[in-house]
């Protein structure tokens, strides 16, 4: 892809990341991805490659729009914070002030107190079903973990989320969970909208993105869902599944076409790499016009009161994202300060302030370009670079 004259990269660089898009291309672990890449606030390096629809031989374009999937998550505690600073909400208020019927129990049967804290770092004890065994509390509720189900009602989902017990008393643990979702609830109590509204008028149109939404704007543009196979990537149908943690992981692609379906603030949202990366690269120069520097930085702090730490070493959480507390124990090459985090539909991303980098990875496999070896080869080529 041809670059303006100004934004030529370094070729260590543009090798570097090209030798890791060819290789995922040429194993068949992608089908199709769009790299972008930012260092002090310019774009160093642009790519689309491979195939945004492999049945239709449709290439991947720059402008393709991809089902984020986890993606969505810092981008719905983006909005959250802004009501925070607007007053409209506090990190330790409970979550009971805006959902009063939301109280699951402790696993001995006791009452809980979750607060907004614990929702944006995920200690407040709620899970996710496919980070369970079948058979679990969240299997026997039927809970959607915001990527299936289409049609469900967020009302409907709290209520068979909150049936469930909580895995630890809120703050005592740290467990990847449907927190955002349950967030998203308050976000739409608060703001008397959908929660697509509320992220539209607290994100995306401050900074003049168009196409990142709990809906797709332009369907000609939407790439095709892949899921890992041999000997190459299978495309998802109506239904698709695959093994993730100790459980299965289900993907209704077309859920996001159904507008009775809730807006999941853990997993709705469709979107380009460029707003992606418009949105972290915000955060990086500190926040404006979002949000001042000193929430900023207490975004980008470990939160979770090392409860992640033994969970992966050398990482906290902060809110929205990991947060790398020691690159020495995370056997990472990233920065200590950096951000990160991914989508299942297969994305990936991280911001290292001391660098002054961004990298927004979207492909359109899972679970490969989650955390895969392109991952891993992507970032080191990146750093290589530097």
């Amino acid at each position: 892809m041809s670059l303006p004259l100004e934004n030529i990269p370094p070729a260590s660089l543009a090798n570097g990341v090209d030798a890791a898009i060819d290789a995922a291309l040429a194993d068949k672990r992608l089908v199709g991805s769009v790299v972008l890449i930012a260092q002090d606030g310019e774009v160093a390096y642009r790519r689309a490659a491979g195939l945004a629809d492999r049945e239709n031989n449709v290439a991947m374009r720059e402008d393709a729009i991809f089902r984020l999937a986890s993606v969505t998550k810092p981008i719905v505690t983006i909005a959250a914070m802004r009501l925070v600073e607007q007053g409209r909400i506090g990190l330790d208020d409970p979550i009971t002030k805006w959902l009063p019927d939301f109280r699951p129990r402790l696993p001995d049967g006791g009452e809980a107190v979750i607060r907004i804290r614990h929702l944006l770092t995920h200690t407040s004890g709620l899970g996710y079903s496919f980070a369970e065994a079948e058979g679990g509390p969240y299997h026997r509720a039927g809970v959607s973990d915001g990527l299936g189900e289409p049609g469900r009602s967020l009302a409907d989902n709290l209520e068979r989320i909150a049936s469930a017990p909580l895995l630890f008393p809120p703050g005592e643990g740290w467990q990847y969970s449907l927190a955002m979702d349950v967030l998203g609830g308050i976000i739409e109590k608060e703001t008397g909208g959908n929660l697509g509204s509320a992220v539209e008028a607290l994100v995306t149109k401050p900074l003049g993105l168009a196409d990142t939404a709990f809906s797709v704007r332009d369907r000609s543009r939407l790439a095709a869902a892949y899921v890992n196979a041999s000997p190459e990537p299978r495309r998802m149908g109506q239904e698709a599944v695959a093994p993730i943690f100790d459980g299965v992981i289900h993907f209704t692609p077309d859920r996001i076409f159904d507008p009775a379906s809730y807006h999941s603030g853990g997993a709705g949202m469709a979107g380009t790499a460029s707003d992606i990366l418009a949105i972290l690269e915000t955060i990086r120069k500190g926040g404006a016009p979002l949000l001042s520097a000193d929430t900023v930085k207490t975004m980008m702090a470990d939160q979770a009161g090392g409860h992640m730490q033994p969970l992966q070493a050398g990482f906290g959480f902060g809110y929205g994202w990991s947060v790398v507390t020691d690159p020495v124990e995370a056997q990472a090459p990233f920065s200590k300060g950096t951000i990160k985090w991914g989508g299942v539909y297969g994305h990936s991303w991280f911001v290292d302030p001391e660098k002054k980098l961004t990298v927004v990875a979207l492909t359109n496999t899972t679970l490969e370009g989650m955390w895969g070896q392109f991952t891993i080869d992507l970032a080191k080529a990146v750093y290589a670079a530097l």
